[in-house]
């Protein structure tokens, strides 16, 4: 291994969070519990470092670590985006945490070290790499999950999440060392050799290819490994529901993205099926059980299961435009999602968290704004116009007919306008009903900062995204020639 210079200079930002990140943990002791909120402020200043270093680097698609690392543009943009959203989460979290008396200063360490795994995986140039990635984002998350530790749902989606986590690793790993005693190189790059190779052993390879989708589709919560999903979701403080929904699925798909069109991009019609299959039962099975769901949380938890269905239907073909498609919707999810969770932990009910539907009835009348910021996010959700979910899903099914996949484009759409139903139902519970019982929505600045950013950018995303199609573009370089 070599760590010259230009290693070192290139995963800078990696190696800022992680010392930042210790860092914490050793003030934490020090910090009185009345003045903890400084650690999430120190944490964000420390994620704005990270950002800028990460501008600093010009992404020409330098390997680090004997190709190992890959520092290009589309790399940048994935930790751009783990960056906004993990400040977007601290900002939600300083008095979230104070309200359910859970503010422990390790949080925002482990928030550090998630971004860290995840910056990790967008980069990897290798399986073993990536593994550690999604290893330390994983460990990171199955903490935080369990972070309200009086609360039995709390620790219940804890234990189940790293129960089922540990199966998924151990399938992924299994995966990697198949392809590696076929190929003999765990590099993405020597196994994009090796696979355009006529003469490969394609039994094996296909149950290592066939084994790592598997992993990939646990972190993305894709059907049929979305088990997980509901109970960890509904269990989790929401503050981390809403990071794991979005922040930790945008990297999934970004290391998704990577491995499948660099590493197994000569073999696509062997996988294409898998992909296929993977779409339409998660748009089926997220869409419909969500219709039947009264807990928000849990209705979002299906709602994100049939978007990373819409999702991976961009996975399908190796071209700029479903790229960039992919890239756009995930930049979107991530807002509107972030948004959605930010309203549901504010809202209260006798000083409670209000999470069923139920609690939204009426909240119209007692808080318009409220109501407003929540109509922009499910409508944004369900892909209705002016919002940019709806042009993330218009990307994606374009994308999809460029591929000569028009008819899935039209599974998509319809199942689509099926999954419009629950979120309207929330819109109308919210504007055509009678509030039942009284509830309060008083955000403070950072909340009020944090709602007015993602509400901000899911409206500029739908009525004014060019700006946001540029940087996209220019962020497609070296993963696609």
């Amino acid at each position: 291994m070599n760590f010259s210079p230009v290693n070192i200079i290139g995963t800078m930002p990696e190696i800022y969070l992680t010392v930042l990140g210790c860092l914490l943990f050793l003030m934490e002791p020090f910090v009185p519990a009345k003045k903890r909120s400084l650690l999430g402020i120190f944490a964000i200043f420390s994620l704005v470092f990270a950002m800028i270093a990460t501008f600093g680097l010009n992404g020409k698609g330098l390997p680090l670590y004997q190709g190992l690392y890959i520092v290009d543009p589309f790399s940048n943009f994935f930790k751009t985006v783990i960056y906004l959203g993990t400040i977007i989460t601290i900002l939600f979290s300083l008095p979230y945490l104070e309200k359910e008396e859970i503010h422990l200063g390790e949080y925002y360490g482990f928030l550090l070290f998630a971004a860290v795994g995840m910056m990790i995986m967008v980069s990897a140039g290798d399986l073993i790499t990536l593994f550690l990635g999604i290893e330390l984002m994983s460990l990171c998350l199955y903490v935080l999950v369990g972070l309200k530790r009086n609360s039995n749902r709390s620790v219940e989606a804890s234990f189940k999440y790293f129960l089922l986590g540990a199966f998924a690793a151990a399938i992924f790993l299994y995966g990697i060392s198949l392809l590696y005693g076929a190929s003999g190189t765990e590099t993405l790059s020597g196994l994009a050799q090796f696979v355009a190779n006529p003469g490969a052993l394609r039994p094996m390879v296909l149950a290592g290819m066939i084994l790592t989708m598997v992993g990939f589709a646990f972190k993305v919560s894709a059907a049929p490994f979305h088990m997980w999903t509901p109970d960890v979701y509904e269990g989790a403080p929401t503050v981390v529901t809403g990071f794991m929904a979005s922040v930790g699925k945008v990297a999934a798909f970004g290391v998704f993205l990577r491995v499948f069109w660099v590493a197994f991009s000569a073999n696509r019609d062997h996988w294409s099926l898998l992909i296929i299959t993977a779409a339409i039962l998660s748009m089926i099975v997220g869409n419909i059980v969500a219709l039947v769901q009264t807990n928000i949380k849990r209705m979002l938890a299906y709602s994100s299961i049939g978007h990373a269905g819409y999702a991976v239907i961009a996975l399908l073909n190796p071209s700029r435009d479903s790229l960039f498609a992919l890239m756009f919707y995930m930049f979107a999810y991530l807002f509107m999602t972030l948004g959605a969770f930010g309203i549901i932990l504010i809202l209260r009910r006798k000083g409670i968290e209000a999470e069923e539907i139920s609690d939204f009835v009426g909240l119209n009348k007692k808080n318009p704004m409220a109501a407003f910021l929540m109509l922009i996010f499910m409508f944004s959700l369900a892909g209705i116009p002016p919002f940019g979910g709806f042009l993330a899903k218009f990307y994606v099914f374009m994308a999809a007919v460029h591929a000569g996949y028009t008819w899935l484009a039209v599974v998509g759409v319809l199942l689509s306008a099926v999954g419009a139903y629950y979120y309207i139902r929330v819109v109308m519970a919210m504007y055509m009903k009678d509030p039942v019982e009284p509830v309060e929505f008083t955000p403070n600045r950072m909340e009020g900062m944090a709602l007015f950013v993602t509400a901000g950018m899911t409206v500029l995303l739908g009525v004014f995204p060019l700006p946001f199609v540029h940087y996209i573009e220019t962020s497609l370089a070296i993963l696609v020639p």
